[in-house]
């Protein structure tokens, strides 16, 4: 089946045979890992900390013992910085294996790559949008791909039966294929993942000096908006690096935005805060609904919730029986009390159905 969405091809392919081969067995290599052995392909993990490699392997992410033969496929999971070595040395030491990545720019490693004049008609780019504030093998899991996009980024010089073994990879670990250039997957990245992440760091980066008083005022909105700057600042410098050409152009947006709107501030002129704010609207309006589909639209709906064991489970329940699927929820706790208010976001014609069935169940419920 071949469709189309925001006009790069989406496939869907068959399951992936094996053996695989994963190098590095940090979050993203022993999520995978466990995804394979979930779906029963033979998988081997290794790292250069043998002991990483163990407690992947104990989680059910492989065997973390090299394979008999030769791999199938090896699946390079290692840090953004040393992602172009280790793409070369599975090419050199398996030179019948397709080898793919999971490294999250691919321009800088593919140019590191072709300096080293090595054929690379084998290597086929990959990067699942998928992961987590915490790392390492302890926090992976075999459904983190399930439901979301993975990246294959093909080339004109790759063989056909290497890019049809990334896809294959991808949908085996429950991912939808997404086919996309270098180029225009390092901008994409940049756009959706690094710059936020950046926005974030520097938001969390105002509270450092905030005194107490302050910070007792922090609500959700400041969670959410600063819930990713927590991501491991090492690994996060080699992905910012490694990205600077794309990220240096929206940075630039960026800033031409903030002295706009510094302007605005300093004159009082409203209009350019009211278009910026107003943009803001229509680029949260365009992210994709879950499942990849168009975005629904919804409202929320605040309920109070007594914190205590069971009391989500009773909330999820009492929705369930009124026919509403909760679509997304953030929680506020209230520092005072053993209450917290809780969002949730419901499609729009079920909300008074849903405002409704709470408070008959005695919940305390408001828009």
């Amino acid at each position: 089946m071949v469709t189309q969405a925001n006009n790069h091809d989406v496939y869907a392919v068959g399951s992936l045979d094996g053996p695989v081969l994963i190098v590095g067995a940090g979050l993203i290599g022993a999520s995978v890992g466990m995804a394979l052995v979930r779906a029963g392909v033979p998988t081997h993990i290794c790292d250069v900390d043998p002991d990483v490699a163990h407690v992947a392997a104990s989680r059910g992410a492989g065997l973390d013992r090299p394979p008999g033969g030769q791999p199938a496929l090896v699946v390079v999971a290692t840090p953004p910085d040393n992602l172009a070595e280790a793409v070369a040395a599975a090419l050199h030491e398996f030179p019948a294996a397709v080898v793919t990545d999971v490294g999250s720019v691919k321009a800088k490693p593919l140019e590191a790559l072709v300096a080293r004049g090595i054929s690379l008609a084998r290597y086929v780019g990959g990067h699942p949008m998928a992961g987590s504030e915490r790392s390492g093998p302890l926090a992976s899991s075999a459904d983190l791909f399930d439901g979301r996009t993975w990246a294959v980024v093909d080339r004109v010089d790759c063989l056909a039966q290497a890019t049809a073994q990334v896809e294959q990879l991808a949908t085996t670990c429950g991912a939808k294929v997404v086919r996309m250039t270098t180029d225009e997957h390092d901008l994409a990245v940049a756009r959706v993942s690094h710059l936020p992440h950046l926005i974030a760091a520097l938001a969390a980066a105002q509270l450092v000096t905030a005194p107490p008083e302050h910070l007792a005022l922090s609500g959700q909105g400041v969670r959410d908006v600063t819930r990713i700057a927590s991501g491991d600042p090492a690994l996060w410098q080699q992905i910012i690096t490694a990205n600077a050409d794309a990220l240096t152009g929206l940075l630039t947006g960026l800033r031409d935005d903030l002295d706009t709107l510094l302007g605005a501030l300093r004159t009082a002129d409203m209009r350019p805060l009211s278009r910026l704010l107003t943009a803001g609207v229509e680029g949260a309006a365009v992210i994709p609904g879950k499942h990849g589909g168009p975005a629904v639209p919804l409202e929320a709906v605040n309920v109070v919730i007594p914190d205590e064991p069971g009391a989500l489970a009773r909330l999820f329940a009492d929705a369930g029986a009124a026919g509403v699927n909760i679509e997304d929820l953030r929680i506020d706790h209230d520092p005072g009390r053993a209450y917290g208010l809780i969002e949730i976001d419901v499609a729009a014609d079920s909300v008074e159905r849903l405002m409704d069935a709470l408070a008959a169940r005695g919940w305390s419920v408001h828009r």
